[in-house]
């Protein structure tokens, strides 16, 4: 049983004065422009999300994650949080040098100490953190084609959160949401991660794992980055609004995580309950293949389906935050409720119904009935805007070469 602290954690930025004087000093700074995963992982620093990280890892640190799971301090830690760099631009530094951190806009927001400066080893780097070096990972594919070549560590100094024109109201930082949760006196709360719209099956187990645990529940979805082809965040959130009115009034609540996922399986299940611990909340649901990025190059899973759950559960006292098992939620149609699959004693005399998510695009895609049993009217509506079938998506014709 672990007990709720929701004190607040340590932050990176500095005061608005501070955070103004060091703008003007900055303007003479080397600059880098951060990508987008870049942005995700500077956020999630500045804000105490990546608590007890105070910047980008140093050579040590990164050594110590990638073979062990540990920083040098000996934290858990399972996740290389790194500021990878072309050759040209590493050359032009040097150690001890503090260089800006800008979006893609050119809005500087933060500086950084450069105090490490490596070349890594890639191919290691996937094996440990993904399980394999193979292409068909998305983040190793990522590692290997798109990410720089030199990595750059040290404490970074933040001047202002990124901005975000969208859903502002529902991105919290770390310690927004403990204030929020002492502000409502939630002594207990479990966290759901999730990176897909919710259904019917998702609003049931949720409850259950709430109701179980005695405690509330935080639908806590990724904005951030996650596996290519998923549903856009923009339709995703208005799917989850739409599902927030089933629950009972008063126990649930929804937040924004701008997470850069890597769908590293089983170290992305601990570096979730990191994440959600510093967020202030007691619970966290994990889940069957957990974070998996699907088939490898072979056809074969990348992990196991319990090998998210069993890692957790091995470290779950020092994550801080209780593990709950994710149940998989099968519709009964002659009971016309949801019940965990493993938990049908008849299996042999009802109906047992559930839809994938390959036959979900396969019904949107061909303008198929989707069941009520499995989703909401509203979440339904929401995905038929977004993808609509064959026979209403229109063309687009260019005309090039005229003056």
């Amino acid at each position: 049983m672990f007990a709720p602290n929701l004190a607040p954690i340590p932050e990176l930025y500095v005061s608005y004065e501070s955070a103004q004087k060091l703008k003007v000093e900055a303007a003479d700074l080397v600059s880098h422009d951060l990508t987008p995963r870049q942005i995700c992982d500077l956020e999630l620093l500045m804000n105490g999300g990546f608590n007890p990280l105070k910047g980008f890892l140093s050579e040590a640190d990164y050594d110590g994650v990638v073979e062990n799971m540990r920083l040098e301090s000996g934290a858990l830690w399972p996740m290389p949080i790194t500021l990878d760099v072309n050759e040209d631009f590493a050359a032009k530094l040097e150690l001890g040098q503090d260089i800006a951190l800008r979006d893609q806009e050119g809005v500087i927001l933060a500086t950084m100490t450069v105090t490490d400066r490596w070349e890594p080893n890639k191919a290691r780097e996937a094996e440990m953190v993904f399980g394999a070096d193979d292409d068909a990972h998305p983040s190793v594919n990522y590692l290997h084609n798109q990410a720089g070549k030199i990595y750059l560590g040290g404490p970074v100094t933040g001047i202002q959160q990124p901005v975000h024109y969208d859903f502002r109201g529902r991105r919290d930082t770390p310690n927004e949401l403990r204030a929020y949760f002492r502000k409502l006196g939630w002594r207990k709360v479990v966290a759901f991660q999730t990176r897909n719209p919710l259904h019917r099956a998702h609003q049931e187990l949720t409850f259950r794992a709430a109701r179980e645990a005695q405690a509330n529940l935080l639908i806590h979805p990724v904005v951030g980055m996650t596996k290519p082809g998923d549903v856009d965040h923009f339709t995703r959130v208005r799917c989850y609004e739409a599902v927030l009115d089933k629950y009972p009034a008063s126990t649930t609540s929804m937040s924004l995580l701008n997470l850069a996922m890597r769908m590293a399986g089983p170290r992305e299940a601990v570096w979730h309950g990191l994440i959600r611990a510093n967020h202030g909340c007691t619970h966290f649901i994990v889940g069957r293949d957990h974070a998996g990025p699907g088939k490898n190059s072979a056809g074969e899973d990348f992990y196991g389906p319990y090998d998210a759950q069993d890692l957790f559960h091995t470290h779950q006292d020092e994550i801080g935050i209780e593990m709950v098992d994710f149940k998989h939620m099968v519709w009964v149609a002659e009971r016309a409720q949801y019940e965990p699959m493993d938990e049908i004693k008849d299996k042999d005399d009802v109906t047992i119904l559930n839809i994938s998510g390959t036959e979900l695009r396969r019904r949107l895609a061909e303008g198929l009935e989707i069941p009520e049993w499995f989703s909401f009217p509203e979440v339904v509506s929401e995905l038929r805007k977004t993808r609509p079938p064959r026979s209403k998506q229109g063309f687009t014709v260019f005309f090039t070469g005229f003056s």
